[in-house]
């Protein structure tokens, strides 16, 4: 009787060693004359344990981790292939209390099924969503994305239903429903882990948004950075169309959507969704001026949909289980779960799916464990390189965008990155203007010019050149990018500068009490 063996090909995996550990697998049980099949799936997010290596036993899944080539031999004889006991055994990993305290509505495939499998994904609830949209119609669709109060997960937070429900009433003989997969803030990785172990689940959530809007193209805009998620998802498409879950007549509905992955130019300001569109037609990647949206006129000048990644593959949940459902979660006008990405000097760094509410400190001891160096965590940057430095006494605001509004930070994309004591936040404040002036597309000047005059006055705070009269003027330069910046690139890099300086101002005096040098 064939074993089968679980390996994860994910990008985190695969830099530590998955191939190996999977050919080293399969040599060792042919040496054995074991019957071995190995499905290579995506991460389950618990990163720390990559590559976390599972087998599938009478009584479920056992998994073994952190595991190295070296480790195989000793597993086998072990008694890996029956769930055998050894220092590397995790046990069931829906019982490893990281992924035990989730909550998986979204992410519950990832790690399970074989990725570019249509068959597979079906046998664990796979399209079902679609099924359910298919009988009620686009208004019936858009009135469960509204009311599941499903916001969008890129960053904005905008009501997906909303969005929806314009490019629904548009008129145009064309209409395009555009993922944003270009995943380039700092500690994020929750698009990229999704499109590597589920994107069926990103695959349907797109078709249901077509069959919605009336759309009949559609396109994944991937990082260029994502070789991995751009082939698994370019070889799950071509599955799709072979099975008629994508293309003419999708499950037999009538209905067609055809889809295309195209990869990202390199560059950040593509994240922001008129830019993306401008990369998209072939141009350069810089921001267009709104009105009009690309509800209205997007690609190619007809009513487009632009989503995130987390924005569509929540979807197939809520019309499979119904918008209550999915409402349950959350707290406020944040409803639904959050995927939460962990990084940083940290312990246990991964995925985390988890109702809107967790406290940022909550995520970082109950998940996290900690710090990795085992010093004091000092100060923690939510929502990516645009995102506000918090410290300690801040850490117990719960991630809901409200609640994070009024205490000057962001939920963004979910990315959590910590730095212990040893962080310098004069140099943190530097950096978030350095970052700004390199990825900046230059088409507006407070965004352009400030972003520079920023690193250099900066550079004198750092100096000890009239730091007082300079950090002013870093204030004066933040007010003008955030009133006259054309979007969140300029607008919004003003939040870690002016959150360093305010929580974390002995930085800035030790700063300024370095010797003055010369103007």
């Amino acid at each position: 009787m064939s074993i089968t063996l679980y390996v994860p090909q994910d990008a985190v995996a695969l830099g530590l060693g998955a191939n190996r550990v999977a050919r080293a697998i399969f040599a060792g049980a042919e040496a054995r004359g074991l019957d071995v099949r190995i499905v290579r799936t995506g991460t389950r997010g618990l990163l720390w344990l990559e590559p976390m290596v599972e087998v599938a036993t009478p009584e479920g899944r056992i998994a073994y981790g952190p595991v190295t080539p070296a480790d195989v031999e000793g597993l086998l004889d072990a008694g890996l292939t029956e769930g055998g006991e050894h220092a590397l055994r995790l046990g069931k990993p829906e019982e490893i209390p990281f992924l035990a305290k989730q909550h998986r509505l979204t992410f519950h495939r990832c790690g399970v099924v074989d990725p570019v499998s249509v068959e597979d994904y079906r046998a664990h609830g796979g399209y079902r969503g679609l099924e359910a949209a298919l009988k009620l119609g686009a208004e019936g669709i858009v009135a469960q994305v509204r009311d599941s109060g499903l916001r969008g997960r890129g960053g904005a937070g905008f009501p997906a239903g909303i969005k929806w429900n314009t490019v629904m009433l548009a008129q145009s003989d064309q209409k395009y429903v555009v993922c944003n997969a270009d995943e380039g803030d700092s500690g994020t990785f929750a698009d990229r882990i999704m499109m590597e172990g589920d994107p069926f689940n990103l695959i349907e959530g797109m078709t249901i948004a077509a069959v919605a809007t009336g759309a009949t193209r559609g396109y994944i805009y991937c990082r260029s950075e994502y070789p991995q998620s751009f082939k698994t998802l370019r070889d799950a498409i071509a599955n799709g169309v072979r099975a008629g879950v994508l293309g003419d007549n999708i499950l037999g509905s009538g209905k067609s959507f055809h889809l295309e992955v195209r990869l990202g130019a390199g560059a950040y300001i593509c994240g922001e969704e008129t830019s993306l569109l401008e990369s998209l037609e072939g141009k350069r990647g810089i921001v267009r001026a709104k009105p009009p949206i690309p509800a209205l006129k997007g690609f190619l000048g007809k009513p487009t949909l632009v989503n995130n990644v987390m924005t569509f593959t929540a979807v197939p949940y809520i019309l499979q289980h119904g918008a209550k459902s999915y409402a349950e979660y959350g707290m406020g006008r944040s409803l639904g779960t959050l995927p939460i990405q962990l990084a940083g000097n940290i312990r246990q760094g991964g995925l985390i799916e988890y109702a809107f509410g967790i406290t940022i400190r909550q995520v970082i001891e109950d998940f996290g464990g900690g710090t990795a160096s085992g010093r004091p965590v000092r100060a923690v940057q939510v929502g990516g390189p645009l995102g506000a430095y918090f410290p300690d006494d801040l850490l117990d605001t719960p991630l809901d965008y409200e609640a994070m509004a009024a205490k000057k930070g962001l939920v963004g994309h979910g990315g959590i990155v910590v730095f212990d004591d040893t962080v310098d936040m004069a140099k943190q404040a530097r950096f978030a203007f350095e970052f700004c002036a390199t990825e900046s597309c230059g088409k507006c000047t407070p965004c352009r010019v400030g972003a520079t005059r920023g690193v250099e006055t900066m550079d004198k705070v750092i100096s000890g050149i009239r730091p007082e009269a300079n950090l002013k003027l870093v204030e004066d330069l933040c007010e003008i990018m955030t009133d006259g910046s054309l979007c969140a690139m300029g607008g919004l890099t003003p939040m870690p500068v002016m959150s360093a300086i305010t929580n974390f101002p002995e930085d800035f005096r030790r700063a300024g009490d370095l010797p003055v040098a010369a103007e």
